[in-house]
């Protein structure tokens, strides 16, 4: 699994770092950012609970 976030559509609102800390962080622009692309197996459910709460559907999740 690889996630991104599309920074144009991202408004900052924090849901993914606070849902899944290992992969997303704000951005000193005070938007979300992936701190690593490759999601481990543990990790996959809460970046899936991540792009499902992100309000804008900033949040990229495509299968290898």
């Amino acid at each position: 699994m690889k996630v991104k976030v599309n920074k144009e559509a991202c408004i900052g609102c924090g849901a993914c770092a606070a849902i899944c800390d290992a992969i997303f962080e704000i951005d000193d622009e005070g938007l979300s950012k992936v701190k690593k692309e490759e999601v481990k197996e543990d990790e996959k459910q809460a970046v899936i609970d991540s792009a499902e709460s992100c309000p804008t559907g900033a949040i990229e999740v495509t299968e290898k």
